[in-house]
């Protein structure tokens, strides 16, 4: 029997670390800080915090979603190694005309944010309501195991928005 030839896995090892530490420290979905609030004062590290971010549709010109959520302090939320809690609340509004770029899906994930080093991300879907003309944006949070039924929706009127009927 002829010998099996020796192959090294270490390229396709390396090439996989790489690619999950550039996901680590890839950058966050873009938001616009609006402003936070202290809730919890630390005295070593920062304060435990509400933030508000503005998040435009990319998508959907005209469409602005603003995000409160909480932002752990202290040490931990100092180096990153904190993990945030699932509570969001979302408000959507049409902050200009409306304009849609290319075909929208039922539903489609629209912006995703971590709150966690690794594991949590709190994420905001865009679903089609074509039968009362709006668009419906849900923000919940969710882990590679195990996500959190914390919710919330807001909904925009966009009458003329093409929807599939489907």
């Amino acid at each position: 029997m002829p010998a099996k030839p020796v192959t090294s896995h270490l390229p396709t090892r390396l090439l996989a670390g790489a690619l999950i530490i550039c996901g680590l420290f890839a950058p966050l979905a873009h938001a616009d800080s609006i402003g936070e609030v202290d809730t919890v004062f630390k005295l070593i590290g920062p304060d435990h915090k509400i933030v508000v971010d503005a998040h435009d549709d990319p998508k959907v010109q005209g469409v602005t979603c603003y995000v409160s959520r909480a932002k752990t302090g202290g040490v931990k939320g100092a180096l990153g190694l904190a993990e945030d809690r699932s509570e969001a609340s979302i408000a959507c509004r049409q902050t200009g005309p409306i304009s849609v770029k290319g075909k929208l899906p039922r539903q489609e994930e629209v912006f995703t944010e971590r709150t966690s080093l690794v594991f949590k991300r709190l994420r905001i879907v865009r679903m089609l309501d074509p039968e009362r003309q709006t668009l419906v944006y849900l923000s919940y949070s969710d882990r590679l195991i195990e996500g959190s039924p914390d919710n919330s929706i807001s909904v925009v009127p966009a009458p003329g928005v093409p929807m599939p009927k489907d």
